[in-house]
């Protein structure tokens, strides 16, 4: 019997969600995303060094010979990502998202800057930007910016995505894909009433459902790959999403995995839904956002997350300079 990932490929677009290169060399999946976690978590290992030591030699030279430490390190952060993005893209046949700097997310022209930015580094390198997908967050700002974005050629993947005002303000802005993140959805329902949730009655798998017919019912050609699992039992239960961002652990677990996989989410039944049509503006996105607890505290938290990685990651930079620098000063 077939495992339930080769089921799930019949159904859904497998993507890895993971920085991690040697993973995307096992599974091969079409398309991989990376976050500012993942990214750190990469540079951090010794494996990685030669991508890290690469970058940041390239930015002391882009530097010039006056710049401190800490001012090459931020900008050999800014090319840390597209290197990796790049050595991913050399793996797989799809598309790379690669994430806008979370602290901007509210900072509708300053994400444009830093989105023009990455996509530069792409092109100079050659790579077709129907290959790269720009991650921003879901806010008012963040969505508005990619709506720009989208009018340029310049396709993208809205994160940190936990309520139906969300999702909807995206696909009005005509954005390439949406990722509504399953797992963060059920650890704010655990925390807040103590319950387990198991298979379908999983806020986070409830949550991308109404969300997948809510597109199709009203044909939107935004697509949605459901993200942030903590088990398989999630994945399960949405197999027949567009597409599926799975950690490589989860990916494991699928592959050796035997059993019938049911596909749960279809195109066909969600346009024989009654589901009632909305508008978002600002002033119902916000409100929206206000009355949903768990999206406006997902929100919020995610982006805090993602800029204290990132903090991290200039931190371990600077750090990984200063070691590289003194056997080179030394050799003098």
């Amino acid at each position: 019997m077939a495992s339930l990932l080769e089921q799930l490929r019949q159904y859904t677009t497998v993507v890895a969600d993971t920085g991690d290169i040697n993973a995307i060399h096992q599974f091969r999946p079409q398309d991989a995303t990376t976050n500012p976690s993942l990214i750190a978590a990469a540079a951090g290992k010794p494996e990685y060094a030669p991508i890290v030591d690469g970058v940041l030699k390239q930015a002391r030279k882009d530097a010039g010979p006056n710049a401190s430490d800490k001012e090459v390190a931020a900008l050999a952060f800014k090319s840390l990502a597209v290197a990796f993005g790049k050595k991913i893209l050399e793996i797989i046949p799809g598309r790379v998202s690669t994430e806008v700097d979370a602290r901007l997310s509210y900072d509708t022209e300053k994400s444009l800057a830093a989105a023009h930015d990455i996509i530069a580094q792409y092109d100079k390198a050659g790579i077709s930007r129907e290959r790269v997908l720009i991650k921003l967050a879901s806010t008012w700002e963040g969505i508005r910016a990619a709506e720009i974005l989208e009018k340029e050629g310049i396709h993208c993947n809205m994160t940190l995505l936990f309520g139906l005002h969300q999702a909807i303000a995206a696909a009005e802005a005509r954005v390439t894909l949406i990722s509504p993140f399953v797992g963060r959805i059920l650890d704010w329902y655990k925390k807040e009433t103590g319950k387990d949730y198991v298979g379908a009655d999983d806020p986070g798998v409830q949550s991308v459902t109404t969300i997948y017919n809510y597109y199709k019912k009203f044909d939107y050609k935004t697509v949605v790959m459901g993200a942030s699992f903590r088990n398989t039992g999630e994945i399960i239960e949405l197999a027949g999403c567009d597409l599926l961002t799975i950690a490589p652990k989860l990916l494991q677990e699928l592959d050796s995995t035997e059993g019938v996989l049911e596909r749960k989410l279809d195109p066909a039944k969600a346009k024989t839904m009654d589901i009632k049509k909305l508008t978002i503006d600002k002033a119902t996105f916000d409100k929206m956002h206000a009355a949903d607890r768990m999206a406006h505290d997902k929100l919020q938290e995610g982006i805090e997350g993602f800029s204290k990685a990132l903090e991290d990651l200039e931190k371990l930079l600077e750090k990984r300079l200063s070691e590289i620098s003194e056997p080179a000063a030394a050799a003098r």
